[in-house]
């Protein structure tokens, strides 16, 4: 029995096996099935259902409703027939219907209980009753009476009721209808508009403009909202004083513009004369323009009114960019908002987008509201979208809420200077005079209403858009506490004509800008300009006087007139530099490190003047940088060698077949040596310019320094990706990259000369002791009296000789065992300042002109010769000159040395002409470099700046201002080192070749 059952036990468990195995079986093949199929379903709307189906919302489909059931208005649900109750109803489509009897035909109102109509059925099967009737089907206890009763409103004296909208309760008649006629009918002559009923007497005009007037499309359009409801509320504000009729007159004078016309009287025309009708009602705390039971519309029409509200009186409250518990540091703007039939809404933060038709986080839009942050917004709407969410205007009056030093809560009336106003057809508001301004009050930002033609319900011909909505903040002049005038909202609207609303779009802004008078910060610059200016004319005649002195010219001429103004050019690049970077500098700490606001930065139209300045700072030190390279590429050099043949060799006579003693010739790879060394040193800067670029570049996109040229008071290197990020400022911008600029420059520099030159290697020394070396002196004219010399001679007497010869004078000069290196006996000097008399000049030009010419003078050289070899001796006999000039052979070409006054040094000018002689001035500080990059580098690294800045002003980027500033480094030094190179062998017969 045990074994038997255990048999069962186990057969009983394989067949719950069996079958659960064939249900999951099942169901995995029933979802292949599916999956094969897709997730798809037919595609319908509610609209398509038949009369007798509802639309399922939770199946998405239309279903069969009931026996005797129609489909309900919503097309949702199910309802019964004509001449059936309902007897049970669970919600929705889950109903029961029942056919009413015979004498009972009629169905109340509810649907639950049949009922018999004296009067007749309607064509819902409900009971009908004449016009002025009321259907009366229960008691006041709600018990079903036999039959509909149709009750008539008494409208006579006694009660004045009519039937309401539905027929089922009488109600007292409008009281227009009872003062003007004694009775709920509006008869003649009295006139119905509007629902009401207006007595035919009084002033009232009769015939009103009901139009909705489009300034932009230059055309008016009729709008049903103004010919149905223009008058009456008029009237009825004018009459009775009712305040949501006079703030609707209000919203139909806004949504014309506040345009008046002394010709036509349209919505404004009858708020004027509303306004002029109720003179003898009092004011509004105390403000002439605001009267009482009416909407503060307009400040006034009067000449000049305009620039007395928005600069007289400041507002008693201080603001500051940081303060306890944030108190005046953000503008608290609140609306009292109203809806288009002049129904109030709500006191409301203008903070959340009210006013900003672009869609943003809450943090951003509310960006526009802490003081100081010149906020931007602008975006691409679809037409579609604001007409679904602006199907009606709503209408602000916007306030400033702050607290006095007393801590009071108050707010300030913030004027509207809106751009589409008319006055008498014309657009005053758009006049750059404020005097001709007229300021209003009451904006809205989506008016779809007034451009309905014939059917408010149907889709409007044109509606009127805020496409600009600017907030200025003006501050007080000369204030320290943060001081401001009233705001001003500067607000213009588009006039959309409605084709397509789903493919028409609309561009759309919101911006708060601040402003304060800049007429002192322009005076002052100009004082500068002036100052500095004239320090730049002296400075230039200074120089062109030396540059006189130097090319031996006492005369005026047109040479001398352009040199005055490449000078001049280079001076004045420099005060403009000094200015736009005080200028930049000034704004950046006084108006981020303040706390009481005293300064606001200037506005983007008042930094063009900067921007002027900047773009002449950059063509002048432009000129003047390529001033200097031509200068450099253009000098007189000559290396004099001063070895000397050691003995003679047995050299083969060409064409005669025998052999003769000739001296040893000199090797000239000392001489290609030293040019090539010099070469290579034209270019040398104290600054490494791919270092200072990248490292400017570091410092300003990943540091974050660019932050602080953002247009709010933020001081913080890194801001918040999810936070509003204000537009750049150019002159901060300008401020921060000059700043950094030129401290990465100095230290650049201050490292170079006391570190890298001193322990690692001076290019400019070297080369002096490479010369040395070489027994190579070099002989510079920059002008054409006056020049450089680096006296090279070698103590040693020779130069080319082996390498144990080297070291062992190496050596001995070492243990000063040997003379000194300078042209001075005992002297260490051999670099100096040279002004060459005009007779040595004379003899110089005779000699270097067959270096440059083909054929040289009769005297000098062989005619028959060729050119190679006419220059090969104008080169020995120049280098003979120069040696026998040095050495004092030439008395009538004689030089004396002597050291530079202070004075001197300071002009950079000589007092003393070389007439007879001529001058060699002593110059430790190798001025020979000059020259050179390296001497200019004050005038390179302002030129590499100015040339960062202009593109970064041009185009807002500071990576590409980075890659163009050092492509252009490396075209100019390649175009330096190119043709100085040409010019290098030109005046010195070495090979180019040998040049790298």
């Amino acid at each position: 029995m045990e074994t038997r059952g255990g048999a069962w036990v186990v057969m009983a468990g394989w067949c719950v096996f069996s079958s659960g195995a064939v249900t999951a079986f099942l169901l995995w093949v029933l979802l292949r099935v599916s999956q094969a199929q897709g997730y798809f379903l037919p595609f319908r709307q509610p609209e398509t259902c038949d009369h007798n189906q509802y639309f399922d919302i939770s199946a998405l489909t239309c279903v069969q409703c009931g026996d005797n059931q129609k489909q309900d208005a919503q097309g949702t649900s199910c309802v019964c027939l004509p001449g059936f109750q309902m007897i049970s109803s669970n919600g929705g489509p889950d109903i029961i219907c029942k056919k009413c009897p015979d004498n009972l035909k009629g169905v109340t109102e509810d649907g639950w209980d049949c009922i018999s109509c004296p009067s007749g059925l309607t064509a819902e099967g409900k009971c009908h009753c004449p016009t002025g009737h009321i259907l009366v089907e229960r008691n006041v206890n709600g018990t079903l009476l036999p039959q509909a009763n149709c009750e008539l409103c008494d409208d006579t004296e006694n009660s004045f009721t009519k039937a309401n909208a539905l027929e089922n309760r009488c109600i007292r008649c409008e009281p227009t209808f009872i003062n003007a006629s004694r009775s709920c009918a509006c008869s003649e002559p009295n006139i119905l508009t509007g629902g009401l009923c207006i007595s035919n007497k009084g002033s009232f005009p009769s015939h009103l403009l009901s139009t909705a007037r489009l300034g932009e499309l230059g055309m008016s359009s009729a709008s049903e909202w103004f010919a149905k409801y223009l008058q009456s509320t008029a009237i009825a504000c004018w009459m009775y004083a009712n305040l949501t009729s006079c703030q609707a007159l209000g919203n139909m004078c806004v949504m014309n513009m506040n345009s008046l016309d002394t010709v036509t009287v349209d919505a404004c025309g009858l708020f004027q004369l509303v306004f002029e009708k109720t003179a003898g009602l009092s004011t509004v705390h105390s403000i002439s323009f605001w009267r009482q039971n009416l909407p503060w519309l307009f400040y006034g029409e009067q000449a000049g009114l305009a620039p007395q509200i928005l600069s007289t009186a400041p507002l008693p409250a201080n603001f500051s960019f940081t303060g306890q518990n944030q108190q005046n540091t953000k503008l608290k703007f609140v609306a009292a908002s109203y809806d288009i039939r002049g129904y109030f809404l709500k006191w409301q933060t203008l903070e959340g987008g009210v006013l900003q038709l672009c869609p943003d986080t809450e943090t951003r839009l509310n960006a526009a509201y802490s003081f100081g942050t010149t906020y931007q917004q602008s975006c691409e709407i679809s037409i579609s979208k604001i007409l679904a969410d602006f199907p009606t205007p709503v209408f602000y009056d916007v306030y400033l809420e702050y607290t006095d030093k007393n801590q009071h809560q108050n707010i300030w009336a913030v004027p509207v200077l809106n751009l589409n106003l008319q006055h008498n057809k014309l657009f005053v508001n758009q006049d750059s005079d404020p005097s001709k301004w007229i300021l209003t009050r009451r904006i809205f930002l989506v008016d779809a209403i007034s451009g309905r033609e014939n059917d408010l319900g149907s889709q409007p011909r044109v509606i009127r858009i805020a496409t600009q909505i600017s907030l200025s903040i003006s501050l007080v002049p000369n204030t320290k506490n943060g001081n401001i005038y009233p705001p001003l909202i500067t607000i213009a609207y588009n006039d959309i004509d409605i084709k397509d609303p789903k493919s028409q779009s609309v561009k759309v802004s919101f911006s708060v800008k601040y402003e304060m008078n800049q007429g002192e910060a322009f005076v002052q610059t100009n004082i500068a300009l002036g100052v500095l200016g004239g320090l730049a004319i002296l400075s230039s005649l200074l120089k062109t006087a030396g540059w006189k002195r130097r090319i031996g010219s006492p005369m005026i001429d047109l040479q001398t007139v352009m040199k005055f103004l490449l000078y001049y050019a280079g001076d004045l690049a420099n005060v403009f530099f000094i200015i736009t970077v005080g200028t930049g500098l000034y704004w950046i700490i006084f108006f981020k490190a303040q706390k009481s606001v005293s300064v606001l930065l200037p506005m983007p139209v008042q930094e063009e003047r900067f921007v002027t300045y900047v773009g002449c700072a950059f063509a002048l030190k432009a000129l003047q940088f390529l001033h200097k390279i031509i200068s450099q590429i253009t000098i007189d050099i000559f290396f004099i060698d001063w070895e000397r043949p050691k003995g003679k060799v047995l050299k083969a006579i060409e064409g005669e077949g025998g052999v003769r003693s000739a001296t040893v010739p000199v090797s000239i790879w000392r001489t290609y040596f030293v040019a090539n060394e010099w070469n290579e040193i034209q270019t040398v800067r104290k600054i490494n310019p791919l270092f200072q670029v990248l490292t400017v570049l570091f410092f300003l996109e990943v540091v974050g320094f660019k932050n602080l040229a953002l247009m709010d008071s933020s001081s913080s290197l890194s801001r918040n990706p999810s936070s509003y990020i204000a537009p750049y400022s150019r002159i901060l911008r300008y401020a921060v990259t000059t700043a950094l600029w030129l401290v990465i420059g100095i230290i650049q520099i201050v490292f170079f000369a006391a570190f890298y030159e001193r322990f690692v290697e001076d290019k400019i020394r070297q080369f002096v002791d490479l010369c040395s070396m070489s027994n190579i002196s070099v002989f510079l004219l920059s002008h054409k009296c006056f020049g450089y010399y680096i006296h090279g001679r070698s103590v040693h007497g020779h130069a080319d000789t082996n390498m144990e010869e080297m070291n062992m004078n190496l050596k001995r000069e070492a243990e000063n065992l040997c003379s000194q290196r300078g042209l001075v006996p005992n002297t260490d000097n051999q670099t100096f300042q040279i002004a060459v008399s005009g007779q040595m000049r004379q003899h110089y030009d005779r000699i270097h002109e067959t270096l440059t010419r083909k054929n040289g003078p009769a005297r000098l050289l062989s005619s028959s010769a060729s050119t190679f070899e006419q220059s090969i001796k104008a080169y020995h006999a120049m280098n003979k000159f120069l040696g026998s000039f040095i050495d004092h052979v030439h008395k009538e070409m004689d030089y004396f040395i002597k050291d530079k006054l202070l004075l001197e040094r300071v002009l950079g000018m000589e007092f003393m002409e070389p007439m007879e002689k001529s001058i060699f001035y002593s110059d430790e500080s190798y001025s020979f470099s000059s020259m050179l990059y390296y001497g200019n580098e004050a005038t390179l690294l302002i030129f590499d700046l100015l040339f960062f800045c202009v593109v970064d002003l041009a185009c807002q980027n500071f990576i590409l201002a980075a890659f163009l500033t050092y492509l252009q480094q490396e075209i100019f030094r390649f175009i330096r080192n190119t043709v100085g190179q040409k010019n290098l062998a030109t005046k010195t017969l070495v090979d180019q070749r040998f040049l790298i």
